[in-house]
């Protein structure tokens, strides 16, 4: 049902913020694939790929971790965050709002903005390591946290405005580029892999897999600072990397349009093209350069990107940077605007962008990637951990779903502080208890569920039913 609260807009596409998504509206399988094939083949694999060498994996373990996170990230979309896309058709944000209120929704509304900001920004710091390749700017290190040159900083705002500029014209727009995009993408990742490899040395494919292991993923002492990866750091890095998407729901918000729930499957374009043969592509870059130059520890999209590839390469990691930025300022668009459901989404997404761009200017969020993914997935998390429960589990467990819409409150304190306990509980762990941030999601995302199970009965005095 539309909201009949919201002051009419002229915007130049409606996204059905507010209701909805209505027949005409839905899209095909193919809209999908591209989405999540561009989304994912991004610039900042190229941040990535490397830091799993930095950390010291083995080969064995790097394949077999990717391979297993990944299907498991796939199914995740699939069986949790589709189908109740494809049912309720609503953004996350509104269907929220309905759940935990008014005051709630926007506090974690402004909590899921930022963060999505600070991951597009993430992407822009990596575009702007390609363009700087040919404006022969001063480009940070592994270490830097801040700007280091006024070329840097213009070279930030550029590519943030050609990000935002995308993502304020809605997600079929977003969608368009993407698929246009993609083929030539992941076509150009693989030439980086072959290319790298043939500059190790590597000519041909049965030497491969023991060069792999003597050259490449060696399992030795990681670089100054991170911890040694196993298979199973490995594993739930890549299961939990897009962990606010799909166990977070924030992809209702692009599920809503899926005629089908199973084109959630799409995902898989994104998870086998992008992360598992991009990462590994960018490892092999990242390994030629520190056997080329022993001691170059730098980890700069552009630059690895421009000695595989030249001209071409460069071009894939600015095009890449714009197909995951685009749906990501998207998204948190849909965030800020939810705070405020009169204000525009288009002026409300330039906004976002600008924050994103201002965000990429610090070199910090991109040379921590790693541990920033898996902090703002955890963050975010427990929210739909809640969807889930109140979507299909709430008349089983005997308590009213959509309980702030029914009952007319503000807060649904179940919600609430199942969301904070959870996100306390889990960094309380990692940093008192010596777990690592990757490995603390999954139980988390329980410890969520079943608190928002036990609150719900205990505080729901007065349960209105419809």
């Amino acid at each position: 049902m539309a909201d009949d609260t919201r002051t009419p807009q002229t915007e130049p596409v409606d996204e059905y913020e507010r209701e909805k998504v209505p027949p005409r509206a839905w899209l095909g399988f193919s809209s999908f694939v591209g989405q999540y094939a561009g989304e994912h083949t991004a610039g900042t694999e190229l941040m990535i790929g490397p830091l799993f060498i930095a950390s010291g994996v083995t080969a064995v373990d790097v394949v077999g971790g990717l391979f297993v996170g990944n299907l498991l990230a796939v199914l995740s979309w699939v069986f949790l965050t589709a189908p109740i896309a494809v049912r309720a058709r609503l953004t996350l944000y509104f269907q929220l709002e309905k759940i935990c209120g008014r005051k709630l929704v926007t506090v974690y509304n402004l909590a899921n903005g930022v963060m999505f900001c600070f991951l597009a920004g993430a992407m822009v710091t990596v575009n702007a390591t390609a363009a700087g390749v040919w404006l022969h700017i001063a480009m940070p290190g592994l270490n830097d946290l801040y700007p280091n040159s006024a070329g840097w900083v213009a070279t930030v705002l550029v590519m943030g405005l050609l990000m935002t500029v995308v993502a304020a014209y809605g997600y079929k727009v977003v969608a368009r580029i993407a698929n246009i995009a993609a083929p030539w993408m992941v076509l150009v990742f693989i030439a980086y892999g072959i290319i790298g490899a043939r500059q190790l040395g590597i000519d041909s494919v049965s030497t491969f897999w023991p060069k792999a292991q003597e050259l490449i993923w060696t399992g030795g002492l990681p670089l100054a600072g991170r911890a040694k990866f196993t298979f199973w750091h490995v594993m739930f890095f890549a299961w939990f990397c897009n962990m606010a998407m799909h166990i977070g729901m924030a992809d209702l918000s692009v599920f809503r349009y899926a005629r089908k729930s199973w084109y959630a499957v799409s995902s898989a374009a994104g998870m086998y093209l992008g992360h598992f043969i991009a990462w590994l592509a960018a490892s092999i870059l990242y390994a030629q350069q520190l056997h080329a130059t022993p001691g170059n520890t730098a980890v700069l999209p552009g630059p690895l990107a421009y000695n595989a590839a030249g001209i071409a390469g460069v071009m894939c990691v600015i095009v890449a940077g714009w197909t995951t930025a685009n749906p990501t300022i998207y998204r948190a668009g849909l965030a800020f605007q939810a705070i405020s459901p009169s204000s525009s989404r288009y002026r409300v997404t330039l906004m976002t962008g600008a924050l994103a761009t201002i965000a990429g200017m610090f070199p910090a969020i991109a040379m921590k990637l790693l541990d920033f993914v898996a902090l703002y997935g955890l963050v975010l998390m427990p929210m739909g951990a809640v969807v889930f429960v109140d979507f299909w589990l709430a008349k089983r467990c005997a308590f009213q779903s959509n309980y702030a819409e029914v009952s007319g409150t503000d807060i649904n304190w179940a919600a609430g502080l199942a969301w904070v306990l959870t996100v306390a509980g889990c960094l309380a762990i990692v940093n008192m208890g010596g777990l690592q941030i990757y490995f603390v999601g999954l139980p988390g995302w329980f410890a969520a569920a079943t608190l928002y199970i036990v609150l719900s009965r205990l505080l729901q005095r007065k349960e209105v039913r419809l």
